[in-house]
């Protein structure tokens, strides 16, 4: 079964903030919007409109159309220097991997 439209926006602006090591704030800054409006649309409540996703296309430097197509496509079209840092982790990642006897 294929993901809808509205699926392959949220896993790709989850993939996409993931790949850069933003969080949820930094993207509603970037947008201009708080950072409830990027949460309600990433679990679903509401919907990514095609104007925010030409917006957060160009935030993070892709093609809306690479956004649209899903985590995967947006991910690779993802320019080398919007990655993030090999060994940088977010605190989130930081506070999981010390949990789990992590660095």
């Amino acid at each position: 079964m294929s993901m809808s439209l509205d699926e392959r926006a949220r896993s790709a602006v989850a993939a996409l903030l993931h790949a850069t090591g933003e969080s949820q704030a930094d993207l509603a800054a970037a947008l201009g919007v708080s950072q409830t409006q990027v949460s309600r649309r990433q679990s679903g409540e509401a919907a990514w409109s095609l104007a925010a996703c030409d917006e957060v296309a160009a935030h993070y430097g892709i093609g809306a159309l690479d956004l649209l197509a899903g985590p995967t496509r947006a991910t690779e079209s993802l320019p080398a220097d919007r990655r993030r840092a090999a060994g940088r982790q977010t605190d989130g990642a930081r506070a999981t991997a010390a949990h789990h006897g992590g660095a």
